[in-house]
């Protein structure tokens, strides 16, 4: 069902795009004078003039297509009664929207939709939201003269398939907006008009069920619809709202606005933004649909405490686990030491709820040992991009895109893990940009509607940076580089030092071509068509990062970017598309061990005087433990406690086993969160965790966009992430006192540089602000370095490629490299929670036909997957998308072990784990691995306990 724009404070839609031009012209609309921007439809014109002419086919958010009949207007000197859509405003026009004659034909035109539709409108969920209704009013329907004698549609049977919406085809007006936003917002081209004449209705596919087509499920067509024909079950089951909150999805780094429609404080829909500067009014199943995990059964809403963690769970309340907590915390500092507990970030958490834990750690803590989960995604983003660029984050928003003339796309998948971007990269695609995929596997980017790919450079996993200078190689040895950007831009005796090394014969895609398996004609194209766009853009993610050279391939990204001027400007930029909803924001308010919030190093004395005075403290001037040196220090009994707020590194690290076996070795760990994730297991205090809808705050998205996340209803544990943090501070010694969130981002902006200039206040009347915002850019920055680098002149450095250390052998002759899919997300604690587990209920194998026929293997059968590191079980899918040689999987649920087999290779700079490349060997099996079989005993064991917790006593 459509939603009817104004009724939550988003602008009115005007009915067709907003067009842009120089030349402005003048008419009359109703005796009114109006000027807009030539190619202005007389619709949006006579909405700009305050006059609403009756509409069911036209929406703001697509292109005009003239079917419905009732926007007809007359025009001065003109025959007929053309649509006011599809005609554009011409200087002198007069146009009039009212007279007898338009008025007698929109009755008319009514009259027939009326005919062919159920006549439920009292028990119809659309009740007073319809489009369909709201119209026969406007144009005056008082009577319908035909009967349902005759034949009709009213009989079509419900599709239900689809687990969010309903597709009711007796309701369907054929007015083809569903059709459009498929194709024109999505682009995934799902749905079609089936039939002709009287007999056309909307079909999925080749009439298929909704379930069993293409479709995605973004919801954009249930958005577009004007009646109940598609229209979410949540709507169906609970009515409509009463009141609306505009909110910020808690899914991945695109950061897309929503608004909660809800009764009271339960949700009853979720719907895009229209005015959401990151996704205009689009989102994609997760964002639009699976928010039901915030109301599961399966939520923590008690405390609970322990001493071992074979133990069963004590309910407490909140002041007895966070003295607990505190207490043990206290305890095991004075046995071993200041140094001997931790932290863990969460980039699930808000900014503020970030900075507090950093804050806890050191200043409550007393020490530097803190980490997030961006350590194991995009921690080389940060080293690569501040090295050359001197900011640790991506240059463009999303929108720059619409400008771009070839998008490369380095280890990404837009359409599967950032769906929102991946339909603006696919509308600029469809529109003639060219398109570069470096991938090891056959993403949806390189063939789909539409779509083509101009080059995808299969590449084999772990030759990254050979790539990368195989194709800089060609830009400079054909002399493709931008001489005048460089002169002008970057260090000269720096760029002479790259390029004499890019220029080694050793770099070239035909030696390279050994190495990376991709044909050197086929670089070289594809290097060729790059630098002679006048504007290229790159896009990666994790398939660039999550690799022993991470760091070097970011560097190298940054490389070719300087090397062909693609920086500074929009429709250019390097991108990196961060996985979680708040990556950049954990990793901006230092989250890592080594940098205080804004990335100032905690070596920098001045940087500490800052924080010194401001906390009261003197902070510690050495970095404090990584993740994995956590880890090591549990090992050797020198770390002993550790405060987890919504991280689960029991399933998300690599090497399961090894982590599983740290964490046992800790005397106290306090996990804070939604659910009882793998962690938890091993966990000696549980505090509930509040979901995005149960708190106030701000996330910054993968383009450094601070966006407001509003609380829709109350933490159903009784209190917000930021304040159990409060209150562990108090307890252990360290005064901390905020009586709302917008107090602690008023402490990061007063204390860090880049933020200098955010508050609410400034985000309620912005909608959303990009860093840096400060004196020079009281208004954010949409384009970083526009007149130069934030380091000064940009820094080429060489980037010599290394083989990773996780080499192929006869016993493991298989490179296993891993990654996300639409309908999950991250460890799954949220989305195996709601309806989406339909698409994906189990991680499953993907591997080549030919090495499938090798081993005996078919679709289904049991695959067991060996490493060095351990052995785990999966499904296997026989496919195309894979090269010979390389296997995939996903890593969102916990009994498939993806990380049971990774290894601890990591990226030399940051510890950033090799998720991308572990040697395998993939046999038919008959039964789960033993490592499952363990894991399915712990955890009936660990919920058992969740289940049955006894009282906790005061001494406790």
């Amino acid at each position: 069902m459509a939603h009817q724009c104004g009724n939550c404070g988003c602008d009115k839609d005007f009915g067709t795009p907003e067009k842009f031009s120089d030349t402005l012209i003048e008419l009359e609309i109703d005796r009114i004078k109006v000027t807009v921007p030539q190619g202005t439809s007389v619709m949006r014109a006579a909405a700009m003039a305050g006059i609403e002419i009756p509409k069911l086919c036209a929406m703001e958010s697509l292109e005009p297509f003239g079917s419905c009949r009732l926007c007809l207007v007359e025009i001065d000197g003109r025959r007929g009664h053309p649509a006011s859509c599809t005609t554009p405003a011409e200087a002198g026009m007069k146009v009039h929207t009212e007279t007898s004659q338009l008025a007698k034909i929109r009755r008319g035109v009514m009259e027939l939709y009326i005919s062919d539709h159920p006549l439920d409108c009292l028990i119809c969920p659309a009740n007073g939201n319809c489009e369909l209704q709201t119209m026969a009013g406007r144009v005056g329907l008082r009577e319908v003269r035909y009967g349902y004698e005759g034949h009709n549609h009213l009989s079509l049977q419900k599709d239900e398939s689809n687990p969010y919406f309903t597709y009711d085809p007796s309701k369907c007006i054929v007015c083809n907006r569903c059709v459009r936003a498929c194709e024109q917002v999505q682009g995934t081209f799902a749905l079609t008009i089936d039939g002709r004449g009287f007999e056309s209705r909307v079909s999925a596919g080749q009439n298929e069920a909704f379930l069993d087509s293409d479709c995605v499920s973004c919801g954009a067509c249930v958005l577009s619809c004007p009646t109940a024909t598609l229209m979410e079950k949540t709507l169906i089951e609970r009515g409509q709202s009463d009141d609306h909150i505009v909110t910020t999805c808690a899914y991945c780094g695109v950061g897309c606005s929503l608004v909660a429609e809800v009764k009271g404080t339960q949700v009853v829909n979720m719907f895009p933004n229209k005015n959401g500067d990151a996704n205009h009014g689009h989102a994609c199943v997760k964002g639009r649909f699976a928010w039901g995990y915030a109301t599961h059964p399966d939520r923590l809403t008690k405390p609970m405490i322990r001493e071992k963690i074979t133990d069963p769970w004590q309910e407490a309340t909140w002041e007895q686990a966070i003295e607990f907590a505190a207490t043990k915390f206290k305890a095991i500092q004075a046995k071993y030491g200041q140094n001997s507990i931790g932290g863990l970030v969460s980039s699930r958490c808000t900014n503020e709820e970030d900075y507090l834990v950093q804050k806890l750690v050191r200043a409550a803590f007393g020490n530097n040992n803190v980490d997030t989960c961006a350590r194991v995604c995009h921690s080389p983003t940060g080293y690569g991009l501040s090295a050359t660029f001197g900011t640790s984050a991506g240059t463009q928003t999303f929108d720059s895109v619409q400008d771009a003339d070839v998008i490369m796309l380095i280890g990404v998948n837009p359409t599967d893990g950032h769906p929102v971007v991946g339909s603006q990269i696919k509308r600029r695609l469809r529109e003639g940009a060219g398109l570069i995929v470096v991938d090891p596997r056959e993403i949806n980017m390189v063939n789909s509607a539409h779509i083509h790919a101009d080059y995808h450079l299969k590449l084999r996993p772990g030759t990254n940076v050979a790539m990368a200078n195989a194709l800089a190689h060609v830009i400079v040895s054909e002399g493709l580089y931008d001489e005048n950007f460089i002169n002008e831009r970057c260090d000269p005796k720096e760029f002479q030092t790259w390029k004499n090394f890019i220029l080694e014969p050793r770099n070239s895609p035909e030696e390279m071509q050994e190495i990376t398996g991709v044909p050197a004609d086929q670089v070289r194209g594809a290097a060729r068509l790059f630098a002679a766009a006048p504007n290229g853009t790159i896009y990666y993610g994790l398939g660039v990062t999550e690799h022993s050279q991470g760091s070097t391939m970011v560097i190298a990204i940054a490389n070719l970017a300087m090397a062909t001027g693609n920086i500074g400007r929009t429709g250019v930029g390097v991108n990196p598309l961060r996985g979680q909803n708040n990556v950049q924001g954990s990793c901006d308010l230092g989250a890592f061990p080594h940098e205080l919030p804004g990335y100032r190093h905690v070596s920098n004395a001045d940087a500490r005087a800052v924080f010194d005075a401001a906390w009261g403290v003197t902070l510690q001037n050495e970095p404090g433990l990584r993740i994995p040196n956590m880890f090591e220090a549990a090992f050797e009994g020198t770390f002993k406690g550790l405060y987890c707020q919504g991280e689960d590194i029991a399933q998300s690290d690599p090497n399961t086993q090894h982590v599983e076996a740290a964490l046992r070795q800790v005397e106290c760990i306090v996990v804070q969160d939604l659910f009882l994730n793998e962690t938890a297991k091993f966990a000696h205090v549980l505090l509930p965790g509040a979901s995005f809808l149960e708190k106030d705050g701000t996330f910054t998205n993968a383009e450094r966009r601070i966006s407001r996340v509003r609380k829709v209803a109350p933490p159903l544990g009784g209190y917000g992430d930021w304040e159990a943090t409060m209150m562990l501070a108090n307890a252990m010694g360290y005064p901390m006192h905020y009586d709302h969130p917008s107090q602690i981002m008023d402490e990061i902006a007063e204390l860090t540089p880049t933020f200098k200039g955010v508050s609410y206040a400034k985000l309620d009347e912005m909608g959303s602000i990009q860093w840096p915002c400060n004196d020079d850019a009281p208004e954010g920055t949409p384009t970083m370095h526009i007149d130069g680098f934030v380091r000064g002149k940009g820094h080429f450095m060489n980037t010599e490629y290394v083989a990773t250390d996780e080499k192929v052998t006869r016993r493991f002759p298989l490179i296993l490299t891993t990654g996300r899919i639409l309908s999950q997300y991250n460890v799954g604690a949220q989305t195996r929670r709601t309806k989406n587990s339909i698409w994906h209920p189990e991680d499953i194998l993907e591997l080549h036909p030919h090495d499938a026929e090798e081993r005996g293997i078919v679709d289904g059968d049991w695959v067991g997957i060996q490493s060095r590191a351990g052995e785990t079980v999966l499904h296997a899918k026989v496919s195309t998308r894979m090269q010979p040689g390389v296997v995939y999987t996903t890593f969102h649920h916990p009994f498939s072990g993806a990380n049971v087999i990774t290894t601890d290779n990591s990226d030399w700079a940051t510890n950033c784990p090799e998720y991308k490349v572990t040697a395998v060997q993939v046999v038919k099996v008959a039964q789960p691995s033993e490592w499952q079989q363990r894991f399915q005993q712990f955890r009936g064991d660990q919920e058992t306990f969740l289940k049955k917790p006894k009282k906790a006593t005061v001494d406790s």
